[in-house]
């Protein structure tokens, strides 16, 4: 085991990680930036070091000032936590030059999978279904001849990147063709790689993925599956598990094959094969995550798995066999809601000072956050304020355990999503369970 891990990030992420360090007994380091110089985890962990300013440029994706951190801590190991610096196989060297180890997958497969076009290739090659789409496309006429290959709608995609940025659909040639320029200069902002290519548009589809955990021997298993179908532009706002509606032999089916494909690569540490599902329960790769995803909680609380110290286990060279129980089942249900800092019927950030900010607390809840009353929501990151976890015994119970916590879930001084998510909550088709992509607007935006 590590004897000190560094943790790369920030807000609810760092606080979630930093718990589990403390139950492994594991000395604890955090870095952080002007702006979260009074975030509660600073003061919870055993050091911390800040790293320059509060862009994320000068600071969070600043592998010289944290590989520094990580030399004058003595650290052994770093956790990435998601975005920033999670899925950058430059950063996997730069830990490594400091004399730590990077608890995630192997570079190669950070780099595999990072590019969505490759990564669909490589699933191609070892058997797994993908949904019609094009290679790269850099000329309109080829992406015009692609575009009638597949047949119309089509979704222009980034290559790289990830979170639903420059994700845009298209109805018709004209329609297109000013997405995908658009795509890439949103591509070229965000990730700085303007590549982008095609997707048949699937209509009405449920986002499924499946939890896995690998080890340095080539072994891996599944955690289970996730429903992520309730996005707005793309992301992700609330998540259960299981999925609803969804025969389990269907599930495990498909679990394991994807785990028969991830060892024949092999895949090392913990990573999240995301599909898309139709009406009619066909499942097609969409994308995998090479990192802890930000709803893994639903995850632990049906499984009672801690899939942050699984991640640490293996990554410190131990068996999946030894981390997962053999006779690991789902038990109860779980769903996730993201608050976010945001107008909640135009998703625009909402900034500035919480001036009152008191989670919910009580039976069957469990909160991640990385603020405290009086900090600043800044305009400078993600404006996800906390994470609110429900558990339960069925889906309705736990339906309505999520609905009450957000309800009493005090927030002052910013607008926030929670009437949105409360909305879709209450609203006839997620309770029938009849979840897909397109809902929200249906709900949000009749």
């Amino acid at each position: 085991m590590f004897k000190k891990i560094l943790i790369a990030n920030r807000g609810a992420i760092a606080s979630r990680i930093l718990r589990t360090l403390k139950k492994l007994g594991v000395g604890s380091v955090v870095v952080y930036s002007e702006a979260d110089a009074r975030a509660p985890y600073v003061e919870e962990a055993d050091e911390a070091f800040a790293i320059g300013p509060a862009h994320p440029k000068e600071s969070y994706l600043n592998q010289k000032a944290i590989g520094d951190a990580i030399r004058s801590s003595g650290a052994d190991g770093v956790h990435p936590g998601y975005g920033f610096l999670a899925e950058n196989p430059d950063f996997c060297d730069c830990v490594e030059k400091a004399g730590a180890t990077f608890i995630g997958p192997s570079s190669q497969w950070i780099t595999a999978m990072g590019h969505k076009t490759k990564a669909r290739e490589l699933m191609v090659q070892h058997g797994m279904q993908v949904g019609s789409g094009s290679g790269l496309l850099t000329e309109d006429a080829v992406m015009i001849k692609e575009a009638n290959r597949i047949g119309y709608p089509v979704l222009i995609k980034p290559a790289a990147g990830g979170g639903g940025i420059g994700m845009l659909p298209a109805h018709d040639e004209t329609q297109m063709l000013k997405a995908a320029s658009r795509a890439r200069s949103m591509a070229e902002r965000g990730f700085g790689n303007g590549d982008i290519y095609i997707e048949k548009l699937v209509e009405k589809p449920r986002h499924v993925e499946f939890q896995v955990l690998g080890d340095v021997n080539g072994n891996v298993r599944h955690i289970f599956e996730r429903d992520c179908s309730i996005q707005r532009r793309h992301q992700k706002i609330i998540e259960e598990a299981p999925a609803p509606g969804v025969a389990r032999s269907v599930i495990l089916d498909r679990a394991s094959s994807i785990v028969s494909t991830l060892k024949a690569l092999p895949y090392d540490n913990i990573g999240t094969v995301e599909m898309l599902m139709d009406q009619n329960n066909n499942f097609s790769f969409l994308e995998m995550n090479t990192r802890l995803q930000v709803e893994h909680g639903v995850s632990e609380e049906i499984t009672g798995v801690d899939l942050v110290a699984a991640q640490i286990r293996s990554a410190a060279g131990e068996s999946v066999a030894d981390i997962i129980p053999q006779d690991i089942s789902v038990s109860g249900h779980s769903i996730q809601a993201r608050v976010y800092a945001e107008d909640p019927q135009k998703f625009f950030p909402s900034p500035g000072p919480l001036e009152k900010y008191c989670p919910p607390e009580g039976d069957g809840v469990r909160v991640e956050t990385g603020f405290v009353e009086g900090m600043d929501v800044t305009p400078y990151y993600d404006p996800l304020l906390a994470k609110v976890i429900a558990h339960g015994e069925n889906r309705e119970e736990v339906t309505q355990i999520l609905i009450s916590a957000l309800e009493n879930f005090q927030i002052e001084g910013i607008k926030c999503n929670i009437p949105a998510l409360v909305k879709i909550l209450r609203s006839e088709e997620f309770q029938s369970g009849d979840v897909h992509t397109g809902l929200v607007n249906e709900v949000i935006q009749g």
